[in-house]
Parts: structure tokens; C-alpha cells; sequence
């Protein structure tokens, strides 16, 4: 266990929390270090079913510790969120700015305090915004309401931010933790792993492909999701009108060849 990062794994759900209070968890290189090696941990162990980062009230991440030099925490988190193989859901409890939002945009859901500050402002500071915010915040809200972000630098809130569809929810800040871990349970109880993880990787990398090679991919990954260890575990849950019992490994399962081995296909390692 890191000051500046809590790792608690409980029930198939692991909670994250960006861990300097006092300095409203601005983001330094150790911190960046200690999430990378926590996401590579909930990456390859079966135990984690999805994740939840967040921050130590009152803030989220109030963006980098400028007493580092521009770049030292530039948010190279290896791996990013959205190349973790589980879901990872953002808890934003509190004010996030600069690399602190660009986390979050990393993330696959985000449930967003109301009344908290949100921007990234780093165009102000004479720098520019990063953490994949170029590549994250424009899937997400669109070209204009990205441009608008990142080329004034200036602030809005959760309501604003749910409006946009940033935002899963804007809620009380008191309520985004819970919300965010009542998502995760859910995701852990009842999604199955290895389809969930696959579907996660193609959300991301689909919006970059052609509407045909998406459809091949999910036809040869639903044929390779059929083979697997859960593959009729959830149709005989269905039949049997019970709970499904997942006993897949997304680790072991996951395909390591290019799907369709042809050349140009992407792959999904």
C-alpha cells in the first residue's frame, strides 16, 4: 500500500484511490507509477472483475503537482484504463482538472460530482492538455464541445459535464462512490468476464474502424466467446432460471492472434 494510492480488492471489485488529501491528490510521478502497477495487477488477476478509481474527498485529482517539471507527470499510465481488460469505472467525487480529467476520460463510465470543477485548462498554463485527452474527449463529446474545452481552458460543472455526455450521472458528491461501486458489483456479479472484457476493447478500438470490420469482429469474437469456459454457462443460467456461475479467465482466454489472420485485421492484444 502506497500514501499516495489505496488499493483495496473486495468481492471481485477493485477501488483505487488517489491518496494526498492535502493537495487535493494533484498527480506526481509516483502516484502515476503506483496506478500503472495496480491497473497492471487488476489486468492479469482473474479475482478482479472491475475497478473503480477514485480520490480521497474532497477533490478527485486537482491535476498535476506543479512542483514537478511540465512532462514529469504528463499522465503516461501504463496501462491506461481503457486498455485494461476489465471495466473501469471513474468515481469523480470532487474537483478534477488538467491530467485529473484526463483520467477520468480514460475510464469506460463516469459518475460525476455535481457540484465540483471540471476543465482542462492547461492552454491557460502555456502547456497543452494530455493523458489521451485529445483521443478520449472528442469520442466523447464530440468534436465542438471538445474544441470548446481544450482551446478556451475554461471550467464547467457536473451538470454540464452529464449534458455533454461526459458524464454518466451528475450526482451529490457524497453519492458518486457509492453509485460507481453499486455499477461495479453489478458488473462483477453478472456480466462475464471474458465477453465483457472483449466487448470493452472493441468499443474503444471499433470507433477507428469500418462499420464491416466490426461486424466481422464481433461475428469471430462471439464464435471464439462460444468456445470458452463460460460459453454456455449463461444460456443454462437462463434456462435454469438461476444466478450464472463464471468460472472464465480473461487472462487465460484472451485471444493472442489477430483476429482473422490477415494482416491489416486489428488485433486485439
Amino acid at each position: 500500500m502506497s500514501s499516495e494510492l489505496h488499493v483495496d480488492v473486495s468481492a471481485g471489485v477493485a477501488v483505487l484511490t488517489l491518496n494526498r488529501p492535502a493537495q487535493q491528490n494533484a498527480f506526481t510521478p509516483a502516484m502515476a507509477a503506483e496506478l500503472s502497477a495496480a491497473l497492471r495487477r487488476c489486468d492479469v488477476e482473474d479475482a478482479v472483475r472491475a475497478v473503480v478509481i477514485t480520490g480521497t474527498p474532497p477533490a478527485f485529482c486537482a491535476g498535476a503537482d506543479l512542483s514537478h517539471r511540465v512532462g514529469e507527470v504528463s499522465g503516461t499510465i501504463d496501462p491506461p484504463p481503457w486498455r485494461v481488460r476489465k471495466p473501469v469505472i471513474a468515481a469523480v467525487n470532487g474537483h478534477a482538472v488538467g491530467i485529473g480529467l484526463a483520467l477520468a476520460l480514460q475510464c469506460d463510465l463516469r459518475y460525476m460530482a455535481r457540484d465540483a470543477v471540471y476543465g482542462l485548462n492547461q492552454v491557460r498554463r502555456a502547456v497543452m492538455a494530455d493523458g489521451y485527452a485529445h483521443w478520449t474527449l472528442p469520442r466523447l463529446v464530440g468534436m465542438a464541445n471538445a474544441a470548446d474545452i481544450m482551446l478556451t481552458g475554461r471550467t464547467f460543472d457536473g451538470e454540464e459535464a452529464k449534458a455533454m455526455g461526459l458524464a454518466n450521472d451528475s450526482l451529490h458528491a457524497g453519492e458518486v462512490l457509492p453509485t460507481a461501486m453499486a455499477v461495479a458489483h453489478d458488473i462483477a456479479g453478472g456480466s462475464a468476464p471474458l465477453p465483457a472484457g472483449l466487448s470493452k476493447r472493441l468499443l474503444w478500438e471499433g470507433l477507428g474502424m469500418a462499420p464491416e470490420a466490426v461486424g466481422q469482429l464481433e461475428t469471430e469474437l462471439n464464435s471464439f466467446v462460444a468456445k470458452s469456459i463460460d460459453g454456455g454457462e449463461g444460456m443454462a443460467a437462463f434456462k435454469d432460471r438461476r444466478q450464472p456461475r463464471w468460472t472464465g479467465s480473461v487472462n487465460e482466454e484472451w485471444p493472442a492472434w489477430e483476429v482473422g489472420a490477415e494482416p491489416e485485421r486489428p488485433s486485439l492484444d
